[in-house]
């Protein structure tokens, strides 16, 4: 069985909870629940923040108490699940939570994973685009993914056809590291199938896959946009390759810049595509000529792992 701690436990029962096809929104929980002392006021049916969310979730919550049990029967079947493949987990409770992903305020409330968290993976980009990508696209992704590892800057990506692949490729062919964030469960089978050897040789050379999904889910429609938050929330920016008006990178693009992440849109892609021009004008976004745009800005690894640590103990203390 995989490793789990009471407070983790805890924690995941919370999020199984539901009522009326209603659950707590996950967001909240992950704010709200970084103590065992808040975990403690949310297991007793109250919730310690004051927002319009809040307000809506109390009733939901103790509603939804009572099938307690039920909660934790449907998490032992997901970690049964998880430990079948090896899968690990990390909570908002436990120190090793990425500390890019800490500072965002939808921060999911638990991740599973395989492969190892790395403390390198604080000093990192998600290089994404298109899943229909031209083949300069593709050219492009590669060279900035390299160019990245040469700079020992971990890759991030979606695991997706087109641009995605070719920066996890990329990085691997480099020697880098990179991590998936995926639109499934650790456990489902990965998506897309074409994938599946691109993420067993992730794992082989020292990467990691990530989901935020119960470790069953398979693939839906909302999976892959919430999958984008993750994406963004666990690096420091988000180089836009290739994207149309229509394209999940775009969602991505504006993810980072409400995270107050930096966006850094390829030239060719702020120079065609007007709404990466737009955020190019707004000052939302950086025009990236050349692979310098993006390291003067990225910073260092131990800055990023001070700040997550920094939330963590401002979430203590605020009890």
């Amino acid at each position: 069985m995989i490793t789990t701690t009471p407070l983790q436990l805890d924690l995941l029962a919370l999020c199984a909870l539901r009522t009326d096809n209603r659950s707590v929104d996950w967001h909240l929980l992950a704010r709200t629940c970084q103590s065992p002392e808040a975990l403690h006021v949310l297991l007793g049916g109250d919730i310690p923040e004051d927002s319009d969310i809040a307000s809506k979730s109390v009733t939901i919550l103790r509603k939804a108490l009572p099938e307690l049990d039920d909660a934790r029967s449907r998490v032992a079947a997901e970690l049964e699940a998880a430990s079948q493949v090896g899968a690990r987990l990390v909570t908002v409770l436990d120190p090793e939570y990425p500390a890019n992903l800490r500072l965002i305020p939808n921060l999911p409330p638990f991740l599973f994973y395989l492969g190892d968290l790395d403390e390198r993976d604080a000093r990192s980009a998600a290089v994404v685009g298109t899943r229909n990508a031209s083949a300069d696209g593709v050219r492009r992704a590669a060279r900035m993914a390299a160019g990245l590892v040469e700079n020992d800057v971990v890759v991030f990506s979606g695991l997706a056809k087109g641009i995605d692949t070719a920066a996890h490729t990329a990085t691997l062919e480099a020697g880098g590291r990179t991590v998936a964030v995926m639109g499934t469960g650790i456990a489902a089978k990965v998506y897309p199938a074409q994938n599946k050897q691109l993420a067993a040789r992730i794992l082989d050379q020292g990467g990691a896959l990530l989901s935020q999904f119960w470790p069953t889910s398979g693939p839906a429609t909302w999976t892959f946009p919430r999958r984008n938050v993750v994406m963004s929330g666990c690096t420091i920016g988000s180089i836009v390759i290739e994207a149309s008006s229509t394209s999940g990178a775009k969602m991505q693009a504006r993810l980072a810049a409400e995270h107050g992440k930096h966006v850094f849109l390829i030239r060719s892609l702020a120079t065609n595509e007007p709404w990466a021009a737009k955020m190019v004008t707004e000052g939302r976004a950086v025009e990236v000529v050349e692979l310098d745009d993006v390291l003067s800005r990225l910073g260092s690894a131990a800055r990023v792992q001070q700040a997550g640590q920094q939330r963590l103990q401002l979430a203590l203390e605020g009890l």
